[in-house]
């Protein structure tokens, strides 16, 4: 169901979808109340895939095939609430796991520096002026993605809630469930990348990826869920579980065949688009250049004091997603026009997430502009 307006979350900057049941069933109502903006979303990325990947429909639904096969053999309720999601917007099931495989045909076949944006932080309830273990994140793509993207809203058979951002038709992004787990994302890039050649099985979906962290009910198993799954792509997640004693927090860095981790410093993570882990791969940041190289650093730096005297808040999060080093790509991204039009990059949202209390903050982007609606994970689960 989208959000009425009379509701008190008439201000926020996208539309809700609050489903329940199995995951079939979960997708299949997705879908039909996402049909328009799924739509939407596959005709901006079916136009990415055929003018930066050279892939036209036969080819985007023989890649989403085998994504398909992927996906059904390491995360078979992923799969099957992809099916429903496919089901209920009445398009292409081949074309649903090319959309959440878009990372993967967009940079598989011309490989990318990764300073595409985003910048994520985690801190740990032990630095926080709350207790409450807090991570947040500018997601910086292109424009256009703002107005196909919804807050999707899960319960499934078993009681397990998700709430997370999703470009319209995928499963996750930036999100948090019920278990007090959570996750922020950036994209990576590394001379491992790309989609297997001679017509090997491709690797699990960036996005479908997310959704099984998104699916575990510990920081633990979010952990085997991402490291036990093949890759195509690189990605790096802050991760974090509220808890006793403040919590946990890590960062966790993916390549295809490899991964790495970072653990907090002052009791906080910050993480950009480069490797920091020292992982045995060639980044190819090196040939791109770009903020990434310093927007990780300036985030801790402008959250030291306060995570030191263990009292981050998150106004001070806010404080960091907005600020314009070295503007206008900072961490609170804005559109350069020297940049080629498909390769315009933004923040479309910031998100902030407090685990303990599952709550989930939102602001459209760029956020130097814009206040964030919080929302509580059990007042937007659909009623019984």
């Amino acid at each position: 169901m989208t959000v009425d307006p009379a509701t008190p979350y008439a201000d926020l900057p996208v539309p809700v979808v609050s489903v329940q049941g199995t995951p079939g069933e979960c997708g299949a109502a997705y879908g039909l109340a996402a049909r328009p903006l799924v739509a939407a979303n596959l005709d901006l990325y079916l136009r990415r895939f055929r003018e930066q990947a050279g892939l036209d429909s036969a080819a985007v639904r023989a890649a989403g095939a085998g994504f398909r096969r992927t996906t059904v053999a390491h995360h078979p309720r992923v799969a099957e609430m992809l099916d429903g999601v496919a089901e209920g917007a009445e398009v292409a099931v081949e074309e649903i796991y090319a959309l959440n495989a878009r990372t993967e045909l967009i940079y598989g076949v011309r490989p990318d520096g990764g300073d595409g944006g985003c910048t994520a932080v985690g801190v740990l309830g032990t630095h926080t002026a709350t207790g409450s273990l807090l991570i947040g994140q500018n997601w910086d793509w292109h424009p256009a993605q703002r107005e196909a993207t919804v807050l999707l809203v899960t319960r499934d058979e078993r009681g397990h809630a998700v709430v997370t951002l999703a470009e319209a038709g995928m499963l996750a992004k930036a999100g948090l469930n019920s278990a007090g787990v959570g996750v922020c994302i950036n994209m990576l890039g590394c001379d491992r990348d790309g989609l297997p050649r001679g017509g090997g099985a491709p690797g699990v979906p960036y996005h479908v990826l997310l959704r099984s962290v998104l699916e575990a009910d510990s920081l633990a198993w979010a952990l085997r869920a991402a490291c036990r799954s093949p890759r195509n792509a690189s990605i790096n997640m802050v991760l974090g579980q509220a808890g006793d004693h403040g919590g946990e927090l890590i960062d966790l860095e993916l390549a295809p065949g490899e991964a790495g981790w970072l653990h907090p410093v002052d009791g906080m993570v910050t993480h950009a688009n480069h490797f920091e882990a020292g992982l045995p791969v060639f980044d190819t940041i090196k040939e791109w250049g770009g903020s990434s190289l310093f927007r990780s650093a300036r985030a801790r730096r402008l959250l030291t004091d306060a995570a030191v005297a263990g009292k981050v808040g998150v106004d001070d999060l806010m404080g960091v997603f907005r600020d314009h080093a070295s503007f206008p790509l900072g961490i609170c991204r804005h559109v350069d026009e020297r940049d080629a039009p498909l390769d315009r990059s933004e923040t479309v949202y910031s998100v902030l997430l407090d685990l303990d209390e599952r709550r989930f903050g939102l602001a459209a982007g760029p956020p130097c502009g814009h206040d964030y609606t919080w929302l509580d994970l059990a007042a937007l689960l659909p009623a019984d």
